[in-house]
């Protein structure tokens, strides 16, 4: 995730990082311009259309349809945001949890050993949970120290989460915790998969193909008609006209295409392995 200075203009108008709008577009923004100056070649010098001609008037319809076009953009853009913002809470949910699950267990606990399983596993499971989402392997050095075999057969996190209800109950069990102090750290256990699950169906759940496709369809046919009605009042000066309003358009689809995931590896995507080196950070500093 990039790290900026949301104040200094000069540094977001010159600087071109690697997942530039612009630099995605660059091919599609030349071929565009090849075909807004062809076409206004054949209007201006083949076809030599007068101001008459029906031709002109298509840049009213340009008008109205534009305005659609900018209400699907907009709520295109929120929801995609939405997505990313709602991965960002459920991980400052584990954060949280992760941290209030350690107080109390450093308060409860009193064998070092029982101190120092947890002092593992609670990292353990953000770990666990970001290479999950990001499809990644998850290593069994992950688990060095800790008395826990893995199954990459199945569900990561929900094994991790559920010897942690394990060893809480065995705790109960032996008379380590009361049953008061057990119901205490219930919801942060708890909400270990929750938040799972949260994240899961986010990554799980993307925007319907229909609903994408046909926003990419409109604004290629929008931006593909533009020349035929502006030509007749803007001239050759059509070409930067009509590659400029394609690249804002596609513009704001690839924006909403790149963080409606927000565990990935793209530049905008959530710093999942960051926050997960903060708990094991916080997590040891308390137990």
């Amino acid at each position: 995730m990039i790290q900026y200075n949301p104040k200094d203009w000069i540094t977001f108008i010159f600087r071109f990082h690697e997942s530039d709008t612009f630099r995605q577009l660059m091919p599609m923004m030349l071929l565009i311009g090849c075909y807004a100056g062809g076409i206004a070649y054949l209007e201006i010098e083949y076809w030599k259309l007068a101001d008459s001609s029906h031709v002109k008037n298509l840049s009213l319809i340009h008008t109205t349809v534009g305005f659609v076009l900018s209400l699907l953009l907009a709520y295109r853009t929120n929801t995609a945001y939405d997505r990313w913002w709602e991965g960002r809470k459920a991980w400052g949910t584990l954060v949280n949890n992760s941290r209030n699950l350690a107080i109390k267990l450093s308060a409860f606990l009193t064998d070092e050993e029982d101190k120092q399983f947890f002092k593992k596993i609670i990292p353990t499971f953000a770990s666990v949970l970001s290479k999950h989402l990001m499809n990644e392997e998850v290593s069994k050095m992950l688990f060095e120290g800790l008395d826990l075999e893995i199954d990459h057969h199945e569900h990561h996190p929900n094994q991790i989460a559920q010897r942690l209800f394990q060893k809480a109950n065995e705790l109960y069990a032996t008379g380590k915790i009361s049953g008061d102090q057990l119901f205490i750290i219930n919801d942060e256990l708890k909400s270990f998969t929750e938040v799972c699950g949260m994240c899961e169906r986010i990554k799980n759940t993307p925007i319907p193909y229909s609903y994408s496709a046909f926003i990419k369809k409109f604004i290629f046919f929008y931006v593909m008609t533009l020349p035929f009605g502006f030509v007749f009042s803007l001239g050759y000066y059509v070409i930067p006209v009509v590659v400029f309003i394609f690249y804002v358009l596609a513009s704001l689809e690839l924006i909403a295409e790149e963080i409606e995931d927000p565990f990935g590896t793209d530049t905008n995507d959530l710093p999942t392995p960051k926050l997960a080196a903060n708990i094991k950070k916080h997590v040891e500093e308390l137990l």
